[in-house]
């Protein structure tokens, strides 16, 4: 699965990605005598763009050191994340809602407006581009949020990646009054049901520690961690 994830999702558009909400360098194909160079390269050039932007390494990147030279040229490491991928046909495609919640596509500006409100409440920032984004291309991307009594509580999205057999799940944030009663597994169903329902084989997810355990249980196998490098 990972030499599928890397060929189809990783290094399909290039080395570098840039979108209206995030940029930075996604792929790469060095080796000790190559790396310091292009480190370089891709600091100049952002520098140049006035980007905010990250390094987004993952644990069999070469050369072994590469993270090494991050940390030497400027960069500081945030948390990371496991790289997961799951066989959609093995994952569970059900899961009990509480009583009294229901799971709501967003789908107008209401919906996009409670999406973005649980994204900033448990992740802080500002969600409202993914949000939009969401509205605007929704053969692509799909948003999510869970209502109870009204209250949106938990929200969700997953891109669908045209011409891979990949989806990708981001998000699944829930208020911490609401953690515990399986709204996290029932978004994850939900959506892997509906990239099933496309033809999608795979679903993948840069997952925290908090979110990988239950992944993991659910049927997603960890293929290797991602750390996002930053320039300072």
């Amino acid at each position: 699965m990972l030499r599928e994830f890397d060929r189809q999702i990783r290094r399909a558009g290039g080395d570098v990605l840039i979108e209206d909400d995030w940029a930075g360098v996604v792929s790469t194909d060095l080796d000790e005598r190559t790396a310091d160079a292009a480190i370089a390269k891709h600091v100049r050039t952002f520098t140049e763009l006035g980007l905010p932007w990250e390094w987004k390494h993952y644990s069999y990147d070469q050369p072994a050191d590469l993270a090494d030279r991050l940390r030497k040229a400027g960069f500081t490491a945030e948390p990371a994340e496991a790289l997961l991928v799951a066989v959609i046909d093995e994952l569970p495609t059900e899961a009990p809602l509480p009583s009294g919640a229901e799971i709501v596509p967003v789908t107008d500006v209401a919906t996009a407006e409670q999406f973005v409100q649980v994204h900033n409440e448990v992740f802080g920032g500002d969600y409202a581009k993914v949000a939009w984004r969401l509205l605007a291309d929704p053969d692509n991307q799909l948003g999510f949020v869970v209502l109870a009594g009204g209250e949106a509580v938990s929200a969700a999205r997953v891109e669908f990646h045209r011409g891979t057999e990949f989806a990708s799940l981001w998000g699944g944030g829930t208020l911490p009054s609401w953690r515990g009663r399986g709204l996290f597994k029932a978004l994850v169903a939900h959506r892997a049901r509906l990239a099933a329902a496309r033809g999608f084989r795979y679903l993948q997810v840069d997952a925290s520690d908090d979110s990988s355990p239950i992944l993991q249980r659910l049927g997603f196998v960890q293929l290797a961690t991602t750390t996002p490098f930053i320039h300072s």
